[in-house]
């Protein structure tokens, strides 16, 4: 037999069509030969010869298999077929989901038709690898080799987005996110644009991303053969920016991290830019929050306060105030929306609205003082290095572990805004930007509205023409906005939870993967992308990045030699 795309001899069978199972067009199972075997994940291929059709080559990949006796009624049959006492013959068979018919003739393959394993140019013709004209290592299969999504669906030509599920701690759910971008910035999938390209990731648990610019101590050399197996070279990311927020009460304002102490910038926003850019919404982004009225007086209160004027290190002054903390803000805005003054209060307030109102919206803005105090405020000299830059290095980490819920939801939703405000203003899909964003059941949750939904909506549905994508993980899809994960050409599962899998929105696999997915081992994920029907399952290589303080080993990427400047110029002197 001879494989028909290359003219070569091919591998020899390993079965045949099954004869007492049905065979459909979709699926069939295979008898496997007694000298041969087949697992989960394996990649077959048979023919059919169709009168006036010519050959038809069916390809599909192995998602169920079984062993049973021959000749055995009773289960106690067993132990007498074991003891040749009864006759019967141990039969092995496999069940194989069709991933690609050639030419789409969809007739099914006959009982006793010859099946092979697919390898080499068969492979890639199973799996659509052969049409991929840019190819994106994801992973090794179960045969140790290499499997690929083709970067069209990610980069926005034809799709974007990737959306990951599964248990926290055990799916390794941002573990492969950075997998991802490490393929993309150092695979030839990008070519030329993967210089210019840029990632963004939000740091939520511990200081876990903090070192992705240091070697992994814990690579072993069979890690290390993995990624030389997909065409990449094991090392860390190459060029990294570490933003943290200040310590709290902290006069210098500096990063508020325990492991690294170079590298890293304190982030915070100006008194002029937060009235400037009427950034007083997302102190209210809890998803029930803008379907209360007091959302009213947010949006007038916030236009109000840009009729200031900016004055040095950005500090505001309005209504003859000088504003320097983020306290005194709250204070100013709560004595001019509750004064006595009826038209100073509907100057701030508005025309027509009640204290009642009013007063809901004072106890939300009065609550936010403690966790956003260090991160809005005008009483430290100006530096350069605060403002959260992704255009500087090739991939940005902003640190919100050590912040509130609140704060880290005002810090995602201004960033995002921020960056997607910025790639409207370039008027063009290059140079790409990625964003990994984590408990994105948080930011877009499936019911209510808020401004940081609202952003990850624009991301979601027009990101790609803009060359924004979204990388974002959750725990459960089930409590995601539908419309986010719409949006996500390509979805990733790793382990869940036995409830979570048999909800509707991981249909898109099949029961024999849903229940694969509850005991899916860590470094396990099963992808689904859509020229492929069947979703792969790929293995990853253990980070060769550091993934937590104690794996960390030498800095050999360094970034420019002004971005390795302390906070503090006297660090490290006697």
């Amino acid at each position: 037999m001879r494989d028909p795309t290359t003219d070569v001899p091919s591998a020899p069978a390993v079965g045949r069509v099954l004869g007492t199972d049905e065979a459909t067009p979709l699926d069939f199972w295979v008898a496997v030969a007694p000298d041969q075997y087949l697992q989960l994940d394996d990649v077959v291929v048979c023919e059919r010869a169709v009168p006036g059709a010519g050959t038809v080559t069916v390809s599909g990949v192995v998602s169920r298999v079984r062993a049973r006796h021959e000749g055995a009624h009773f289960d106690s049959d067993v132990f007498l077929i074991a003891d040749g006492v009864l006759p019967g013959e141990v039969v092995e068979a496999a069940q194989v989901l069709t991933t690609r018919v050639e030419p789409e003739i969809f007739v099914p393959p006959l009982p006793g038709a010859p099946v092979r394993r697919a390898a080499a140019a068969e492979r890639d013709h199973a799996l659509y690898f052969d049409g991929m004209a840019r190819r994106l290592p994801i992973g090794l299969g179960r045969d140790g080799l290499p499997l690929y999504a083709n970067l069209e669906f990610l980069e926005g030509t034809r799709g974007a987005h990737v959306n990951i599920s599964g248990i926290s701690g055990v799916a390794t759910k941002t573990t492969y996110a950075t997998f991802l971008l490490y393929a993309l910035f150092n695979s030839d999938a990008l070519g030329d644009e993967a210089h210019n390209t840029r990632a963004l990731i939000f740091n939520v648990k511990g200081e876990d991303l903090l070192f992705l610019d240091h070697d992994n101590e814990r690579l072993t050399e069979v890690e290390r053969d993995k990624y030389r197996r997909l065409g990449l070279m094991p090392g860390p990311f190459k060029s990294l920016g570490v933003f943290a927020p200040p310590r709290r009460n902290d006069p210098n304002a500096a990063p508020d991290v325990a492991n690294r102490h170079h590298d890293v910038h304190a982030f915070y926003w100006t008194i002029a830019e937060f009235c400037q850019q009427e950034l007083l919404p997302f102190v209210f982004a809890d998803a029930e929050d803008e379907r209360n009225q007091y959302t009213m007086v947010i949006h007038h209160v916030a236009r109000v306060l840009t009729k200031g004027q900016p004055l040095p290190d950005g500090q505001w002054k309005i209504d003859g105030e000088l504003i320097r903390t983020y306290s005194q803000l709250v204070q100013l805005i709560e004595d001019r929306v509750t004064s006595d003054d009826d038209v100073v209060r509907r100057e701030w307030a508005g025309p027509v609205t009640t204290m009642g109102t009013v007063n809901a919206f004072i106890r939300r803005l009065v609550s936010s003082v403690r966790a956003l105090d260090r991160l809005v405020r005008a009483d430290v000299p100006l530096r350069d290095t605060r403002a959260i830059d992704l255009e500087q290095h090739q991939v940005t980490v902003v640190d919100l572990h050590n912040l509130p819920d609140r704060a880290q939801r005002f810090v995602v939703g201004v960033t995002l805004r921020r960056a997607f405000d910025r790639k409207e203003m370039m008027g063009q899909r290059t140079p790409l930007w990625f964003v990994v964003l984590d408990e994105l059941n948080k930011y877009a949750p499936r019911e209510g509205t808020s401004p940081i939904k609202e952003i990850l909506l624009d991301v979601a549905e027009r990101g790609r023409s803009l060359g924004i994508v979204l990388i974002g993980a959750q725990q459960t899809a089930s409590e995601v906005e539908r419309r986010v994960i719409a949006n996500s050409a390509i979805r990733v599962v790793g382990r869940l939870d036995p409830a979570e899998a048999t909800r509707p929105e991981y249909g898109f696999l099949p029961p024999a993967h849903q229940k694969r997915a509850v005991i899916a081992k860590p470094g396990t994920m099963f992808v689904t992308q859509p020229e492929i029907p069947v979703p792969l399952v790929v293995e990853f290589p253990f980070p060769a990045w550091a993934t937590r303080p104690d794996e960390r080993g030498a800095q050999r990427n360094a970034s420019k030699p002004e971005a390795l400047a302390p906070e503090d110029p006297f660090d490290g002197l006697p």
